[in-house]
């Protein structure tokens, strides 16, 4: 049988099409996510309860950080606190979860001091702290996020950095607030609607409800540098410690080890937060030159270049 000549042009075309294919690696497939800082280690809890709380307490935000090498959808999370004098998880009212990027990320830097120190009239640096406005925002009053609770006994956080605790400079080192007990309570969290992330940076910030008027919820500390049963950071990020603010601090943030229980802030002590992120990755497809939304494999491609000669 004699082939029929396939034109010089057309040729080429396919030529240039098959070698993309071999030199262009196809998406991996969607791989587990699995980030956890570890166990609480009793240094420290630090208040978090959303704005609007009930009792008319005001807000507290304390974040801490992980980092993504790929898009990621984050469907789950867990954190470990302190419900205190008294309140149960029957006092548990509504659980938030915000995503912060890093400053200067959505932040106005124009009302700092500018590079390197980047400071303001409330806080000695905003290096490495989270941005002014949250990224994006999870609660369970909107069904976005649900949440399970196990009540793991009594526990004792050796300091603490309590509701009206937090101060502007210059009087922002305060040592902390002195040790406090409560019921230490693990939360599971589903988000209903996942945190879609691009690969990069973020702080995890999650604040709970309690409508007992005594009561407050505490965030433990990790260990920092991380250790087993947490998980390594990934290669090309570094592990900031937490930072926290109230509603008068806002839209500034102190670090709860440099700057507020000191007593230096080039020495420390720092802290990591207990909490866990599960998703998966999301690879994109590969975009070929003036061929968008196609991949390109085999057949697949000899395929496509048969039609297109048949549309010309």
């Amino acid at each position: 049988m004699t082939l029929p000549l396939i034109p010089l042009k057309a040729r080429t075309g396919i030529a240039a099409l098959a070698f993309a294919a071999v030199v262009m690696p196809l998406p991996a497939a969607a791989d587990a996510f699995f980030f956890s800082t570890g166990d609480p280690d009793g240094k420290i809890a630090t208040a978090a309860r959303p704005e609007n709380a009930s009792a008319g307490k005001f807000e507290i935000e304390t974040g801490d950080d992980f980092g993504l090498t790929a898009q990621t959808s984050i469907v789950g999370a867990t954190f470990t606190g302190l419900l205190t004098r008294g309140s149960t998880t029957a006092n548990i009212g509504q659980v938030v979860v915000e995503i912060y990027q890093v400053f200067p990320n959505d932040s106005n830097v124009g009302r700092t001091s500018g590079a390197p120190v980047f400071s303001t009239n409330q806080v000695p640096t905003r290096v490495n702290s989270p941005s002014d406005v949250a990224l994006d925002s999870r609660a369970s009053s909107s069904g976005s996020l649900s949440f399970q609770t196990s009540a793991l006994g009594n526990f004792t956080a050796n300091n603490s950095v309590q509701p009206g605790g937090i101060h502007p400079m210059p009087n922002q080192t305060t040592g902390g607030n002195g040790s406090v007990t409560g019921l230490e309570v693990q939360f599971s969290v589903n988000f209903t609607t996942p945190f879609d992330l691009l690969a990069g940076h973020y702080f995890f910030v999650p604040q709970v409800e309690v409508t007992d008027p005594a009561g407050d919820f505490f965030w433990l500390s990790a260990p920092r540098p991380i250790v087993p049963p947490g998980t390594p950071f990934p290669a090309g990020f570094t592990d900031l410690q937490s930072w926290t603010r109230d509603t008068m601090l806002d839209p500034d943030w102190l670090r709860v080890g440099s700057d507020i229980v000191g007593p230096d802030p080039m020495t420390g002590p720092t802290f990591n937060a207990t909490f866990s992120l599960t998703g998966v990755s999301v690879p994109g497809p590969i975009v070929g030159a003036g061929l968008p939304g196609l991949i390109f494999a085999g057949g697949g491609l000899l395929s496509w270049w048969r039609r297109r000669q048949k549309i010309a």
